[in-house]
């Protein structure tokens, strides 16, 4: 054997090296690809993700939501009506103290019935306006509750 060029054998798997002698990080041939078919499934797979993510996203912005301050309204007054079950004849007011300090509420109460039903009217206005931010009318059955206008089963006008 003379000192000359000797070529080297390499089996069809071993890496190929470049003249300078390291190997080469990648392969030009068409296995180094992918598919259309990959590249499909892959993108499918990543929008299904993101939807997923979005839907969570709006899920929890809408949880949010329902957290917030609740508005002012004039069930509850009536709330705190019921919980009470003592009603006078006649105009009463207040305000939601510090809670909502910029509104306050009026009742206007009257029994109906001798067996003491009576009707409620209730307004909500912010202060500062004449229009009424909320109202209702409700009935309540209060017997315990005396009305100094009513006698027997129709009112006194």
């Amino acid at each position: 054997m003379s000192g000359g060029n000797r070529a080297i054998k390499l089996s069809p798997g071993a890496p190929r090296r470049s003249r300078s002698g390291f190997k080469r990080p990648w392969r030009r041939s068409s296995d180094s690809a992918f598919t259309l078919m990959e590249v499909m499934i892959a993108a499918g797979i990543f929008f299904m993700a993101i939807f997923a993510i979005l839907a969570l996203v709006s899920t929890t912005l809408r949880n949010a939501r329902g957290l917030r301050q609740i508005d002012v309204d004039a069930g509850m007054v009536a709330a705190q009506l019921y919980k009470t079950n003592r009603l006078t004849y006649g105009l009463d007011s207040g305000n939601f103290g510090d809670l909502y300090p910029e509104f306050q509420w009026e009742t206007y109460s009257q029994q109906i019935e001798s067996n003491g039903l009576w009707e409620v009217d209730i307004t909500v206005r912010r202060r500062g306006l004449t229009k009424p931010f909320d109202s209702m009318a409700i009935w309540m059955y209060s017997p315990d509750s005396k009305d100094p206008s009513f006698s027997g089963g129709m009112l006194r006008q």
